[in-house]
């Protein structure tokens, strides 16, 4: 054929993507898994309606990484005129079209196979890769997802005094500004499946149910609705701004979230609820999401809801509680709270009682691991009482909320009410204390790694040891240590300088040395 310019022949040259656009697809992948991607995550994570969560956010940055790829690895034959140079007109089309007729006619070739695995791994590893920057735009979850909810807590004391078949509760606090006089252990509903426990926990005088429609899909609702039948005068009944899949979005539209509180209304077999959480909220802007408030004063006009709260544990629950406070808005916060706290949560607690904000502690027991908690199963009391009496000693408390499913854990947590710390108690959070304590290696760290003078991979050794001691996974420790160039044994005679370097305050040189002693093949 011809070139219609010049009339010179064309001949045909290999083209292929030049590399600068191959690499802002790349880059522009890469940064819409860490904004979209990332902000998706969070929103699955952080718990919102799982039905309504936005796929583009994942799909888009994952057409664009295999765009890239699939640029990276094109390469056509181009008709160019050889005295002129130029395109043919419709080249690229026509190169397309013979192509495909060629693949498809001609056997795959040695070269093309590794071509085409070539870009397949390619192409995994930039999903894998935008989706690494995705979870690493939430790695404040990780701490916190670690310790509430991944974490085996021993929730029943070994030992049951006799004392505690005939507890009650003995104690009722005003509840802030709602006025509401609320007993001090209250119930957390994610468990219960049994009616009768939630009527014996009203029997022994608890009042606060606290429950949420996406708590066993509905099912702690309904549940609570049985348990109160003509005894609502009797209850503060609080639940949450969500469905069963998760919480509502904020640009849900009011009638929407309106229907919703009213759907929890008929499962819990009541015209009104005295407070509605916005739910385990970890952004301002949820926090203050423009329809969510509209609608509760719609709904606080026609009787249905009495008073507005907002519940966090999350990363973000220092800027949540701080801007909850400064808006004015909120009569309840349900937050995370429990012996060891950070030193900024007790002005937290100060400041929203200078408001007259009622406070709801959760997360009471404190995340921990089954086994650090077993030698407590001798001790004369409970390790719960200890926890409970350490949280209500502190008068901006109003109650707390505890998970409760069996008929003896009412027993033993009512056995708390009215009661304060005890110098046993203290002792025995000291103890639990100094057992967790500097015990834990923050991955992602790595901030003792440079000062080590032997270049020891201090991170996985104190994995390796957490394998063993806690994982109960003392096979793969041991192999994993023995494939080391080098073992903690070095750590005897040095003067550990990676201590002062660790954030946590992991005295390193103990647990090291501690790793060694564990984790060696001997014979």
């Amino acid at each position: 054929m011809t070139c219609p310019r010049c009339n010179a022949q064309r001949v045909d040259r290999v083209v292929r993507v030049r590399r600068l656009p191959v690499v802002g697809l790349y880059l522009l992948g890469f940064g819409l898994a860490y904004v979209f991607g990332g902000q998706y995550l969070h929103d699955l994570v952080e718990g919102v309606q799982r039905s309504l969560l936005p796929g583009w956010k994942v799909a888009v940055p994952a057409v664009v990484l295999v765009c890239a790829v699939i640029a990276g690895f094109a390469r056509w034959r181009q008709q160019v005129c050889e005295k002129c140079g130029g395109p043919a007109p419709g080249w690229l089309l026509e190169a397309l079209a013979q192509a495909r007729s060629e693949r498809l006619a001609a056997a795959p070739t040695r070269r093309a196979v590794l071509r085409t695995m070539g870009a397949a791994g390619t192409g995994i590893g930039a999903i894998a890769g935008g989706f690494g920057l995705a979870v690493g735009r939430n790695l404040g979850w990780v701490p916190v997802a670690r310790s509430m909810f991944f974490t085996e807590v021993e929730k029943d004391a070994k030992n049951r005094p006799d004392a505690w078949r005939d507890a009650r509760i003995v104690s009722y606090r005003r509840l802030g500004r709602t006025n509401a006089m609320v007993s001090d252990i209250s119930l957390g509903s994610g468990r219960i499946s049994d009616v009768a426990v939630a009527r014996a926990a009203l029997d022994r005088g608890i009042t606060y149910f606290d429950t949420a429609p996406d708590y066993a899909q509905t099912g702690s609702e309904r549940v609570l609705g049985e348990a109160m039948k003509g005894r609502r005068d009797k209850v503060f009944l609080a639940t949450k701004f969500c469905v069963a899949d998760g919480h509502l979005p904020n640009d849900t539209p009011v009638p929407k979230v309106m229907e919703a509180v009213e759907a929890s209304l008929r499962r819990l077999q009541t015209d009104y609820v005295d407070l509605i959480h916005i739910h385990s909220c970890d952004r301002v802007e949820r926090l203050l999401a423009p329809n969510i408030h509209e609608a509760f004063d719609r709904l606080k006009e026609q009787g249905k809801a009495r008073f507005m709260g907002v519940s966090t544990h999350t990363p973000n629950l220092e800027a949540v509680a701080n801007a909850a406070i400064d808006s004015g808005r909120f009569d309840v916060m349900m937050l995370a709270y429990h012996h060891g706290m950070w030193s900024q949560m007790e002005a937290i607690l100060q400041k929203a009682k200078a408001q007259d904000i009622g406070i709801v502690a959760m997360k009471t027991l404190k995340g921990a691991k089954h086994e650090n908690l077993a030698g407590f199963r001798d001790d004369s009391g409970a390790y719960s009482h200890a926890a409970f009496r350490w949280v209500l000693s502190n008068p901006c408390v109003s109650c707390l909320v505890i998970s409760i499913a069996t008929h003896d854990q009412v027993e033993e947590y009512v056995a708390a009410s009215g009661t304060r710390p005890r110098p046993d108690d203290l002792a025995r959070l000291q103890k639990y204390d100094r057992l967790v304590a500097g015990d834990y290696c923050q991955p992602h760290c790595g901030a003792c790694l440079s000062s080590c003078p032997e270049g020891l991979p201090i991170n996985d050794i104190m994995r390796y040891r957490m394998y063993f001691q806690d994982y109960g996974w003392e096979k793969e420790g041991m192999r994993l240590y023995a494939r080391l160039d080098r073992g903690a044994s070095a750590c005897a005679t040095c003067t550990a300088p990676c201590t002062a370097t660790c954030p946590a305050g992991v005295p390193i040189r103990e647990k090291m040395l501690d790793a060694h002693a564990k984790l060696r093949l001997v014979g």
